[in-house]
C-alpha cells in the first residue's frame, strides 16, 4: 500500500550530510512506490512561536503569516514523517526547532503517524545523538498514535558531503525502501 511520506530536512546546507541522507531515504521510499516529498526547511519561513495562542481561538490558524500553515497541512496529510537534523550542541538545529514548536497550532490534528529520525554529527559517538533523538521523541510523544519506525545516525561527518560513500547512506536508502 502506497503511503504519503513527508521528509523535513532541517539541514541548513543543501547537500549537507543530513540532507544527503534524506535524499537516500527519499530514493528508497520512492522506488518502493510511495509518494514522497522533501521540504528543505531552510527554504521556508518558519518564525519561532510567540506563545500568543491565537491558534487556540482560531481553529489552528496561526497569527504569524509564514510557511508554517503549508508545512502543517503536509504533516497532517502524511502517513510517514521523517525528521532530519544535524546535531548542534547536542540538540536539533534552529530550523527544525521552529517547526516543532510552531506545530502547537495543530498538534492534535497530527495523529497516527509513523516517524523516522535522521541525525548527523561531527562526533563519532552515539551518545552525542542522545539529546537530539530525545527532542524528536519528545515531539512524537505529544502526538496521539505516533510510532517510531527507525533511527539513522550519521556519525563522524562534519564537512558537507562527508557522509557520501559511508555505510549509513545505504542504511538510509534501505530504511526508505522498507517504509
Amino acid at each position: 500500500m502506497s503511503k504519503q511520506v513527508l521528509i523535513l530536512s532541517g539541514s541548513p546546507r543543501k547537500g549537507g550530510n543530513s540532507d544527503l541522507l534524506c535524499d537516500e531515504f527519499l530514493r528508497g521510499a520512492a522506488e518502493s512506490g510511495h509518494q514522497v516529498e522533501k521540504i528543505f526547511l531552510r527554504d521556508k519561513k518558519a518564525a519561532p512561536c510567540n506563545a500568543c495562542y491565537y491558534c487556540k481561538k482560531s481553529a489552528g490558524k496561526c497569527a504569524i503569516q509564514d510557511d508554517m500553515g503549508e508545512i502543517l497541512d503536509k504533516m497532517q496529510a502524511a502517513d510517514v514523517i521523517v525528521l532530519a537534523s544535524p546535531v548542534y550542541f547536542y540538540s536539533i538545529d534552529a530550523q527544525m526547532k521552529a517547526v516543532i514548536d510552531r506545530s502547537v497550532a495543530r498538534w492534535t490534528n497530527i495523529p497516527n503517524k509513523e516517524f523516522y529520525y535522521i541525525m548527523t554529527a561531527a562526533e563519532d559517538s552515539d551518545t552525542v545523538m542522545d539529546c537530539t533523538l530525545e527532542c524528536f521523541r519528545g515531539f512524537a510523544a505529544c502526538l496521539r498514535g505516533a510510532k517510531e519506525k527507525g533511527v539513522i545516525y550519521g556519525k563522524g561527518v562534519y564537512e558537507a558531503g562527508a557522509v557520501k560513500g559511508l555505510a549509513v547512506m545505504e542504511e538510509a536508502y534501505e530504511m526508505g525502501r522498507r517504509v
